[in-house]
C-alpha cells in the first residue's frame, strides 16, 4: 500500500539521513518515477523533505523535523512495550538504554495509540521476581563494566581478553574470539571461539574483560540459534553424563524433563506410569534429582543410583525413628 509505503520512505529518511532516489527505490523495491513522486506527495502533506543537488546530493529531511509518524498499529506498539520489561537487556548491560529507547518510542506514538498501548501494558507483567510459591527467581548479572567490554567487542568483531572463572578451577586469563550472546533463563552466554574451538562462557563468571584492538577471528555472518543448538548436543553427550532409565507418576514428568539435561526416549507402562530414558549432567546431579521424587518415582537402571538412594533413605528413616 502507498501509505505503507510512505511511512516507510520518511524513516528510511529520518534514520539514515541523505539518499538518493535511486537508493530509496532499492531500498522500497519500486522504481525511481515511484520515489519521486512520493517525494512530491510528502512535500504537499507538510513534510520538509528538500533535494541537494550535485555529486553527493540526494533527498534529505530537515534536521530538527520531528513526527509522530511510526507505521506501528495497536499490537505492533503494545508489543515493543511489552518487550521493555523482558530482562535480556538487563543480562547484557543495556537495561537503562532499552528503558530510554521505550519512553521514546511511547513519545513517538500518535496520542490516541500512545494511550491505549501504554494502558494495555500495565494489564501485563513479564518474568516476575518471584513464582506462585513466593520463590526468588534467580537472575545471574556481571559487572556493568564487564558487559559493556564484552558487547562492544561482540559487535565490533574484535578480540577480547576475559579473566574467567570456571567451576572448581582457578580464575585464568583467556584470549578469545567472541560470536554473540545468548540468554538461556534468566542466564546470559558468551559463544566465542578460543584457538579455533568453539567455547562457551557464562557471563556472571567472567571477573574481567579487556576488548582488543585486533579483529576477532570469526565468520562474517552468524546463525546463533543453530550454533546455540550445536553447542547445546556436544554439551550434553560429553563429559561424565550419566544416563538413568526411570519410572515417574505422569504429574511429575514436566518437572522431571527441564531438571534433565535430555530425554532420550519416553514410553507409557501398564499401570499409567511414564518410563523415561533422561540424561543428567553428573552422578551428583542424578542422585540430587532422583532424591526429589521420594516415591512419585523410581530408578529402574544404573544400579548403583539405586543402592544410593536407599542408602541415603534408610539414613533419614533411623534419624527420624520414634524413641524405643
Amino acid at each position: 500500500m502507498r501509505a505503507d509505503r510512505l511511512v516507510s520512505l520518511v524513516l528510511l529518511l529520518r534514520q539514515r539521513g541523505r539518499m538518493t532516489a535511486e537508493t530509496l527505490a532499492r531500498e522500497l523495491e519500486v522504481s525511481t518515477r515511484t520515489v519521486l513522486r512520493d517525494i512530491e506527495a510528502l512535500s504537499a502533506a507538510g513534510v520538509p523533505v528538500y533535494a541537494e543537488r550535485g555529486r553527493r546530493g540526494g533527498f534529505a529531511l530537515l534536521p530538527d523535523f520531528q513526527t509522530s509518524l511510526t507505521g506501528l498499529n495497536h499490537d505492533e506498539a503494545l508489543a515493543l512495550l511489552v518487550a521493555g520489561s523482558r530482562r535480556g537487556a538487563q543480562l547484557f548491560g543495556l537495561g537503562s538504554a532499552l528503558a530510554s529507547a521505550m519512553l521514546k518510542v511511547v513519545d513517538a506514538l500518535p496520542e490516541g495509540l500512545r494511550d491505549t498501548a501504554a494502558g494495555a501494558a500495565q494489564r501485563l507483567l513479564i518474568d516476575p521476581e518471584t513464582d506462585l510459591l513466593s520463590r526468588r527467581v534467580t537472575v545471574e548479572e556481571a559487572p556493568d563494566a564487564v558487559v559493556a567490554e564484552v558487547r562492544r567487542a561482540v559487535f565490533a568483531g574484535h578480540r577480547l581478553r576475559i579473566h574467567y572463572a570456571a567451576v572448581d578451577q582457578t580464575p585464568k586469563w583467556r584470549t578469545v574470539d567472541p560470536v554473540g550472546l545468548v540468554t538461556v533463563r534468566e542466564h546470559a552466554y558468551l559463544l566465542a571461539k578460543n584457538a579455533g574451538e568453539d567455547r562457551t562462557y557464562r557471563l556472571s563468571r567472567v571477573l574481567a574483560a579487556e576488548e582488543l584492538d585486533e579483529p576477532a577471528q570469526r565468520p562474517d555472518s552468524v546463525d546463533l540459534d543453530r550454533a546455540w543448538q550445536e553447542r547445546n548436543a556436544r554439551f550434553r553427550t560429553g563429559g561424565d553424563k550419566v544416563t538413568v532409565l526411570v519410572r515417574v507418576a505422569p504429574a511429575q514428568r514436566e518437572h522431571l524433563v527441564d531438571t534433565a539435561l535430555a530425554v532420550c526416549s519416553e514410553e507409557s507402562d501398564a499401570d499409567g506410569w511414564l518410563r523415561l530414558r533422561v540424561i543428567f549432567q553428573d552422578a551428583r546431579h542424578a542422585e540430587w534429582a532422583m532424591w526429589q521424587y521420594a516415591t512419585r518415582a523410581e530408578v529402574l537402571t544404573p544400579q548403583w543410583l539405586r543402592t544410593s538412594l536407599h542408602d541415603r533413605a534408610t539414613a533419614l528413616a533411623a534419624r527420624y525413628a520414634p524413641p524405643s
